[in-house]
């Protein structure tokens, strides 16, 4: 099979399986339509687990901001 049919393949297979859940999963299987297997490297696989794997990790994933030091430093010599 040349690559058009694999493609073609795939995106039938896809349609059959419906949308997924992840949406890593979701821009890998988008990414992989478009980047040929040459020209992935060896981590590529290991890369988008890895990433599904976060996503699906129960938990909150919101990151607090720290104050810059000087901020710190400015509301302190206020506070004087």
């Amino acid at each position: 099979m040349d690559q058009t049919s694999d493609k073609d393949l795939r995106s039938i297979l896809e349609g059959l399986q419906g949308p997924c859940e992840n949406p890593v999963t979701r821009a890998r299987k988008m990414v992989e339509l478009e980047v040929p297997l040459e020209r992935r490297g060896p981590g590529w696989d290991r890369h988008w687990r890895e990433l599904e794997a976060y996503l699906e990790m129960p938990g909150s994933w919101s990151i607090e901001e720290e104050p810059d030091e000087s901020e710190s430093a400015e509301e302190a010599e206020t506070e004087k």
